[in-house]
């Protein structure tokens, strides 16, 4: 791969999840400012003003554990099905909890998400270990996200 080639490939890597997270805010700003605040949450739950940094990190690790695998894999596809599939789920997921506020349907989809997220790391791993490894992070904030949303729905249920 070309130098300029791996530089437009790095960019369009980052672009498409920040992109998908750009969609997602857009829906989670909507909430946050309405139904959200009208819920019970626990004591735990991080200040509204931690998750877009958080997110806008792993996002572009994302992008960055996808251009890793890309510049060197002859078999985009295989590695590039997973990621697609789990960056769906994970924008899909907010549309479920603050879009649709269906935080119960949004705890059996998040663990959908967390077993593609593990299939994409396996998959990363494979071809470029520090491609999965950046994607550690990932798993252990939607975890947390896991958790977070399943005793959202049990206080509100």
């Amino acid at each position: 791969m070309t130098r300029a080639r791996s530089i437009a490939t790095l960019l369009a890597c980052l672009v498409v999840p920040i992109t998908i997270g750009v969609g997602s805010s857009l829906v989670t700003v909507a909430s946050v400012n309405g139904w959200y605040l009208g819920i019970e949450k626990p004591s735990w739950n991080p200040p509204d003003a931690v998750f877009g940094p958080v997110w806008t990190l792993l996002y572009l690790m994302m992008g960055f554990a996808l251009w890793r695998v890309l510049r060197i894999t002859d078999r985009p596809s295989y590695y590039l099905a997973p990621f697609a599939l789990q960056l769906v789920l994970n924008g899909l997921w907010t549309l479920i909890f603050f879009g649709l506020h269906r935080p119960g349907w949004a705890a059996i989809e998040i663990v959908v998400l967390w077993i593609s997220i593990v299939l994409t790391i396996c998959r990363f791993s494979s071809c470029d270990r520090w491609a999965g490894r950046l994607l550690w992070p990932y798993l252990g904030w939607v975890s947390f996200a896991a958790v977070l949303n399943i005793t959202i729905w049990w206080m509100n249920s």
